[in-house]
């Protein structure tokens, strides 16, 4: 998926770093446009749609910089990545106006859950015991932020976890460009085609952004397309298995920009929650790590 660099794990793991506190600040700015903060609330579709806009603009001016090698692209299955990424960050974006930003996160972390399970009918993937019982175990701390006992499941959770199926599908066709085209090269087709999608879907919703919401819009691309920058510059300078877990700080800026911005702070079951869903998508990871180098099947 990209060109290897000189192994670096300290850049790399301060890399990832920046990418986890990048991609937290685009939440922190939908909530904002989501809850009415900076104006009238916006819909998660004219948000989504903003994203796309102004990260192919932030992604187009890195690349004319860069002037990677270009390959012949694989448009169909970029087109079923990009449909279900609008469709996760559009999700994500809808539940970040419903539930505290740390709860978000933490089930946006399910995604590589979701792409396990639907690697076994798409990609004929075997998955064993191991892989199951950090699936489960991530799972349950789904239950956990769903406060049980209170009588309803929050909107923001069942949007969160449709957001993390749509973004576990999209790891499907990642895999599967991996190692075909360049980062660059997927990252810009990824956001032209995101932005079309978008901007047919935000013609029913559209509204005139003020002055301030156009700025969080444009932050929002920004942000998101210097998280992705920088996270696919971490995977050129170090494992996969080294990277990943640093990414998981982003449930803790998610959860300090909540508390900073909106004093929204992580109660118990919020912490209890992400914790468990954490030791699953940890225990996966590992497994991942581990399996890759030998064998794609869990033993």
């Amino acid at each position: 998926m990209f060109t290897p660099r000189a192994q670096n794990p300290a850049l790399a793991a301060l890399l990832t770093l920046m990418a986890a506190a990048f991609a937290a600040g685009t939440t922190l700015l939908a909530k904002a446009l989501g809850t009415g903060v900076l104006g009238a609330p916006m819909h998660a579709l004219q948000i989504s749609h903003g994203r796309f806009l102004f990260a192919l603009l932030a992604i187009s001016a890195v690349t004319a910089i860069m002037r990677p090698r270009w390959t012949r692209p694989d448009l169909g299955l970029h087109a079923k990545r990009s449909g279900l990424g609008w469709g996760g960050v559009t999700l994500m974006f809808a539940a970040a106006a419903f539930i505290p930003l740390s709860d978000a996160t933490a089930i946006s972390f399910l995604n590589p859950v979701f792409g396990m399970m639907l690697a076994i009918p798409l990609l004929g993937e075997r998955v064993g015991p191991t892989r199951w019982t950090a699936a489960a175990i991530a799972l349950l701390g789904v239950v956990i932020l769903t406060r049980p006992g209170t009588g309803a499941i929050e909107v923001g959770v069942l949007l969160a976890l449709g957001s993390a199926v749509c973004l576990g599908g999209e790891l499907i066709f990642i895999k599967r460009l991996s190692g075909r085209e360049g980062p660059y090269q997927i990252l810009l087709i990824n956001n032209a085609i995101g932005l079309g999608i978008a901007t047919l879907a935000v013609i029913w919703v559209w509204s005139a952004p003020s002055a301030p919401q156009w700025a969080a819009l444009a932050g929002i691309g920004v942000l998101m397309a210097l998280a992705q920058t920088c996270f696919v510059n971490a995977m050129a300078r170090a494992d996969a298995s080294f990277v990943a877990p640093f990414f998981y700080t982003a449930l803790v800026f998610a959860g300090l920009y909540d508390g900073l911005i909106f004093g929204v702070w992580p109660d118990a079951i919020s912490i209890i929650g992400a914790g468990v869903i954490l030791s699953g998508a940890g225990l996966l990871a590992w497994r991942e790590g581990r399996l890759r180098p030998v064998t794609q099947r869990d033993l």
